[in-house]
C-alpha cells in the first residue's frame, strides 16, 4: 500500500471508530463530567464505574499489543522522558474547572453538537481556539518557560510509563511488567465495579465502557501498528495519517484544534485530515446518527447571556488546559493511563479534583 492510500485508510479508520465512539457515548450518556458530578452531588457512582471499566478494558487490550510487539508505546506521546509535572497538574486543573463551566469535556461536547445542541458548537470553537494559541500562539510561551520550566519538570532516562520506570527489579522486562501491573491495576477495577449488583444489571453503562475501552485499543492498533511503514522519501519506518506522527488514540482537544486549523488553511497542501481530526467528525456523526434513530435530535441554544460566558469561559479553560496538560479527560484520562503512564495518572487526578471542587462551589453559590 503507497503512502497516499495509508493515509487514507488510516482517516477512514478513525472516522469509523469516532463513529461508534459517538453513537454509544450518546446511547448510554457516557460522560465524564457526569461521573464525577454524580459522585460528588449524589454519592451516585454508576457512570463513574463505566469510567473506570473502560480504562480497565483498554489497559488490559494495550498491555496485550505491547507484549506482542505489536505497537511501540515508548514513541507515544504518553511516554515522554520530560515529566511536566507542574503542566499536568496546572492544566488538569484548569481543565477541570473548564469542563464543570461548560456542562460536559469535548467528548461531551461533541456528542451534544451531534444532537443538535448549539452551545456545544460555541464551546468547541472557542476551546479549539484556545488549544491552538496554547499550542502556537502567545500562550505557548508561558507554557513553555513557565510551566514546562527546569523548575516544573523531571527527567526519567527511560521514559514516564511506569512498567518502562520500573524495568529491570528482578531482572522483569517492562513488557511482562506491564503485564503484571495491568493484571493487578486492571482486576482490581474489575472486581470494584461489578461488586456493585446495580451497575451488574446496567446495560448501558456495560455497554459504553466495552466499547469505548476497545475503540481506544483499536484506534492504538491502526495508527500504531497498521500506520506503520516505511517511508518512500527516507527508506525509514515512520507513522501516517496522525497529526503528531506518532501513534495515536482518542483524544478530543487538539484534533480539535487541528480541525479548526484545517478549515482555515485547507488550500495550504501541508494540511491534511488526519487521524485526530477525523475522530472528532466521526464522534459527533456517531452521535448525530443516534440522534436521528432515538428522535431525541432537537436544537438547543443558550438560555442567557450569562449562560453564554459560563460555557465560553470554561471551553477557553478547557482549549488551554488539555493542550497544557497533554489531554482531556479521554486523552488522558483512557488513552493516556491505558499506557500507565505516570503523567496521565498525574493529569487525570487534577482534572477531577479541578472538577470536584467547582461543582462544590456552584453547590455553595447555589445554597
Amino acid at each position: 500500500m503507497d503512502a497516499s492510500n495509508l493515509i487514507t485508510f488510516i482517516v477512514l479508520s478513525g472516522f469509523a471508530l469516532g463513529v461508534a465512539f459517538g453513537f454509544i457515548a450518546n446511547k448510554t450518556n457516557f460522560c465524564t463530567m457526569g461521573a464525577i458530578s454524580d459522585v460528588v452531588n449524589m454519592e451516585h457512582w454508576g457512570r463513574m464505574r463505566a469510567w473506570l471499566l473502560a480504562m480497565a478494558v483498554a489497559m488490559v487490550g494495550v498491555s496485550v499489543l505491547a507484549y506482542t510487539n505489536a505497537v511501540n508505546f515508548s514513541e507515544s506521546l504518553y511516554a515522554s522522558k520530560n515529566f511536566y509535572w507542574l503542566s499536568y497538574v496546572v492544566g488538569g486543573l484548569c481543565f477541570g474547572v473548564g469542563m464543570t463551566l461548560a456542562g460536559g469535556c469535548a467528548n461531551k461536547n461533541l456528542v451534544r453538537l451531534g444532537g443538535g445542541n448549539l452551545r456545544s458548537l460555541v464551546v468547541i470553537f472557542f476551546m479549539g481556539f484556545a488549544a491552538i494559541v496554547t499550542m502556537k500562539g502567545v500562550l505557548g510561551t508561558f507554557r513553555i518557560n513557565v510551566l514546562q520550566s527546569s523548575f516544573g519538570t523531571v527527567y526519567f532516562e527511560n521514559g514516564q510509563l511506569l512498567p518502562a520506570l520500573f524495568s529491570g527489579a528482578g531482572g522483569i522486562s517492562a513488557q511482562t511488567l506491564q503485564l503484571v501491573m495491568t493484571a493487578v491495576v486492571a482486576l482490581s477495577i474489575i472486581l470494584f465495579v461489578y461488586k456493585d449488583a446495580k451497575f451488574r444489571k446496567d446495560l448501558n453503562n456495560n455497554l459504553a465502557a466495552l466499547v469505548i475501552g476497545a475503540v481506544v485499543v483499536c484506534s492504538w492498533y491502526v495508527t500504531g501498528h497498521l500506520g506503520l511503514a516505511e517511508n518512500p522519501e527516507t527508506l525509514e519506518m515512520a507513522y501516517f495519517g496522525t497529526s503528531s506522527n506518532r501513534p495515536e488514540s482518542m483524544s478530543f482537544v487538539a484534533p480539535s484544534a487541528y480541525s479548526l486549523e484545517y478549515l482555515a488553511y485547507s488550500t495550504d497542501v501541508s494540511k491534511i485530515i488526519t487521524f485526530g481530526i477525523a475522530t472528532v467528525l466521526g464522534v459527533a456523526f456517531g452521535s448525530l446518527i443516534y440522534a436521528l434513530i432515538s428522535k431525541s435530535f432537537r436544537l438547543e441554544a443558550f438560555s442567557s447571556v450569562q449562560d453564554m460566558l459560563f460555557h465560553i469561559g470554561g471551553a477557553i479553560l478547557m482549549g488551554f488546559g488539555a493542550v497544557v496538560a497533554a489531554g482531556c479527560t479521554i486523552g488522558q484520562g483512557i488513552t493516556g493511563i491505558s499506557t500507565l503512564s505516570l503523567g496521565s495518572l498525574l493529569a487525570l487526578l487534577s482534572i477531577i479534583a479541578g472538577s470536584a471542587i467547582t461543582m462544590k462551589i456552584q453547590l455553595k453559590m447555589m445554597e
